[in-house]
């Protein structure tokens, strides 16, 4: 049997912090990025987490990202407001921009910020959680340089352009957080490290034909859309909003300036503490157990979406809900793989 190796989160953020600060961090700034980068790993979405921060750095290296810059407010209109990000760090402007957004909620009971000119948020799900934990439902999400072809397209123009929606629920919101690709760019890479095959189809290869091989997919850099046609759509709408909102660009000249930088993001909350009654809550409450209850029963057979002996989420990643944050890292290989490499730095 494997033994499992577990790093605790104080040594994981200390050394991802060790390294920031190097780069030229201001210390607040250093902590903070070391937090978020090793919860989201300690969360299971290792993708948007450990294994993004060298991406992260090299970005951060060549100039992607301007570590001194500070989001602003441009323009405001009550519930509403667009910030311009500076193209300084995606995490933290992310974060300042939820933060904001419930701020107004609480004065108007719903917040809307439009965030231009910003960076990679790395992990959605992030922010949607700021917004539950703080009694608020949130949404938000981003464009992205094209990643993906349009539905019956050969080439891509179109972002994955990933969607949040978390639903306060006490200790346990409920967190929808995905890639409107099948599989996001950084699951690909996950799975291609750690050498497996995608539970289903997720893209095509270089001539045309689909394939549950990762490596292929990113080679061909032609990901399927979730639900063909309508995620294609849904990828194209959630660009031109994002754009208009925050008075941004669209992927379209994201993707004519070369390496990513400079992207479109939303942020919308809305007060539920103060106005949601009992019987809303009671119903919430039903409803989450059914649900729980169906999936419990699903898991006990093959998932109907699965190749046999792949039973369960088809995308590898926790299927609903938010169940407690993790304060260790567990057994996989690339993170620790990655520590590692950190550690001998």
């Amino acid at each position: 049997m494997t033994s499992i190796q577990r790093i605790p989160f104080a040594q994981v953020c200390q050394e991802l912090n060790r390294i920031l600060l190097a780069l030229g961090f201001e210390a607040d700034k250093a902590h903070r990025c070391a937090e978020i980068f090793t919860q989201n790993s300690c969360d299971g979405v290792a993708s948007h987490g450990l294994n993004r921060f060298p991406v992260f750095v090299e970005a951060v290296k060549s100039g992607l990202v301007d570590i001194k810059a500070e989001s602003e407010r441009v323009s405001f209109f009550g519930a509403m407001e667009q910030w311009d990000g500076q193209r300084g760090i995606g995490l933290l402007n992310a974060e300042r921009a939820m933060h904001r957004a419930v701020h107004l909620a609480r004065e108007h009971g719903i917040g809307c910020i439009g965030l231009r000119n910003t960076n990679h948020w790395m992990r959605g799900g992030t922010y949607g959680l700021l917004a539950a934990e703080a009694g608020c439902i949130g949404i938000c999400w981003t464009n992205t340089m094209a990643l993906l072809p349009p539905w019956g397209a050969a080439e891509k123009k179109i972002g994955n352009n990933p969607l949040v929606i978390a639903i306060p629920n006490g200790e346990t919101p409920i967190l929808l957080d995905m890639a409107l690709s099948q599989f996001s760019n950084g699951k690909l890479e996950v799975m291609r490290r750690r050498g497996e095959q995608l539970p289903l189809a997720g893209g095509y290869d270089q001539n045309g034909e689909l394939t549950t091989d990762p490596d292929a997919i990113l080679q061909s850099g032609r990901a399927l859309p979730i639900g063909f046609w309508k995620g294609s759509g849904l990828a194209f709408v959630l660009d031109l909003l994002a754009a208009l909102i925050s008075s941004g660009d669209t992927t379209s000249e994201i993707s004519r300036r070369g390496p990513e930088t400079g992207v479109s993001q939303v942020f919308i909350t809305i007060d539920t503490v103060s106005r949601a009654g009992s019987t809303a809550e009671a119903q919430l409450q039903t409803a989450i157990a059914e649900f729980l209850a169906t999936s419990a029963a699903g898991r006990r057979c093959c998932h109907p979406l699965s190749r046999p002996g792949h039973a369960g989420n088809p995308a590898g990643e926790p299927a609903g809900g938010h169940s407690g944050r993790s304060r260790t890292l567990g057994n996989d290989s690339a993170a620790v793989t990655l520590i590692a490499e950190l550690l001998n730095k």
